[in-house]
């Protein structure tokens, strides 16, 4: 899986992501991508997702943007990609055979997405708008949505509820990605990524850095996947950049919509993108380290304890820390920024508060004075007025015990009154957002 360049000089992993931009998307008597518009076969993408048998019914929308459309609730966010050369698929250990990805070439049908729907457990999954004061808070209101509404038989249980939605949207994922397969992209960004040694001799003189990437794995429905394997199972690790590009981290959880790591943001995960940026100008990426957050101390004392080991084992002069989630992982925040402070490594954290609706509450379960460099995405618990659409795609019903919402949340005109936990990615602690704070 190692790339090896002409002059033998370097070794490296290196990946292409060739963007198809898609600015429309239209229903079709055939799947095919044609002039920027996306077209899809509705009857065929139905019975993709029946194929399954939890499921009693299906159907599929379409949200673009300003469309006067209410999403909910939503469960994921998927975008569209084909591997088209290299080893391994989409999704590994998922869909595609576990091979490791991140080299070759993947072509991404970008501007587009694949949206889940349905009442897991009803109070966390979230909103997206796709006009309006609430579209201004979520990154997806700017892309071309396929939205899937799937009905559960009756008396699936909740976590085979959400493990049935989840490969559904993967498949669905994949089938539009594979109209990608032949097409010349619009763009194509490469990213490289040496051996530890040979990055030691590109750029000597500047600081090397790494990302600690905090993955949600509370328990069941709080569930995060590498590779097919439920990151609660995993030891702290190291992983290519690119791996992430290919789908190698998906998202498997039902936590608060604000701040869960969909799909579409590990596939996208902007500290990835922006310490690429920054390779060999400011500073040395040198790869990133994927823990888990756990529930009993004894195994959040492993994890961090592992985080900081593998940091200064990289011997990393600095590394960039994200959580996910709030309250308990804040306490993981934490121990990661403790030890490896401790180890003469700084550390950059990225979160988002509940600081209270006034903004005045502590913003974190947990704090430590070492953690004196904290990016912020955001106050969770602020209140807003979002109008009424429309067209309702989903449960409108789920307003009021949706987190961030209350009894008399949902107005009857339609409108609703919550705090920003309700919008997906919102506050999103990848910095995936707009919001921070001051």
């Amino acid at each position: 899986l190692i790339l090896i360049s002409k002059n033998m000089e370097v070794n490296f992993l290196k990946l292409e992501l060739g963007y198809v931009f898609i600015k429309d998307i239209q229903f079709s008597d055939v799947s095919k991508v044609e002039n920027g518009t996306l077209y899809v076969n509705k009857e065929a993408v139905k019975a993709l997702v029946l194929e399954d048998q939890n499921f009693k019914s299906a159907d599929v929308e379409l949200a673009k943007p300003g469309d006067s459309v209410r999403i909910m609730p939503v469960k994921d966010v998927i975008e569209p990609r084909v591997k088209v050369e290299g080893p391994g698929g989409i999704f590994p250990g998922m869909i595609n055979k576990v091979e490791t990805v991140g080299s070759g070439k993947t072509n991404v049908l970008k501007g587009a997405a694949v949206v889940t729907t349905g009442k897991i457990v009803g109070f966390q999954e979230g909103i997206i708008d796709m006009t309006g004061l609430g579209a201004e808070y979520t990154p997806f209101s700017k892309l071309n949505n396929l939205v899937l509404i799937c009905e559960p038989v009756d008396s699936l249980k909740q976590h085979e509820h959400e493990k049935a939605l989840r490969f559904a949207g993967y498949k669905v994922a994949l089938y539009l990605g594979e109209l990608a397969r032949e097409l010349t992209p619009d763009e194509v960004e490469v990213f490289e990524t040496p051996t530890l040694i040979e990055g030691l001799k590109q750029y000597p003189a500047l600081p090397r850095v790494a990302y600690v990437l905090m993955l949600q794995s509370q328990g069941l429905m709080h569930d995060t996947y590498v590779y097919g394997i439920d990151a609660k199972q995993s030891l702290t690790t190291m992983i290519y950049p690119t791996e992430i590009m290919d789908g190698a981290i998906v998202s498997g959880n039902c936590v608060s919509a604000c701040d869960k790591n969909t799909t579409y943001h590990h596939l996208n995960n902007p500290v990835i993108h922006d310490l690429y940026a920054e390779h060999g100008k400011t500073l040395n990426f040198v790869g990133v380290i994927i823990t888990n957050e756990n529930v009993y101390l004894a195994d959040k004392e492993r994890s961090s304890n592992w985080s900081a080991k593998l940091a200064e084992y990289l011997g990393v002069d600095g590394v960039i820390i994200s959580e996910e989630g709030f309250g308990n992982p804040d306490t993981d925040l934490i121990m990661n920024c403790k030890k490896i402070e401790s180890k003469g490594i700084k550390t950059v954290l990225i979160t988002d508060e509940y600081a209270g609706r006034d903004g005045t509450s502590q913003s974190l379960a947990d704090a430590d004075a070492k953690a004196d460099a904290v990016v912020s995405g955001g106050n969770a618990n602020e209140v807003i007025e979002l109008p009424p659409m429309e067209k309702i795609i989903g449960h409108v019903e789920v307003a009021d015990v949706i987190a961030g919402g209350f009894d008399g949340s949902l107005h009857k005109d339609g409108s609703i009154t919550a705090e920003l936990q309700v919008i997906t990615g919102a506050t999103n602690e990848m910095g995936f957002n707009k919001l921070s704070a001051r």
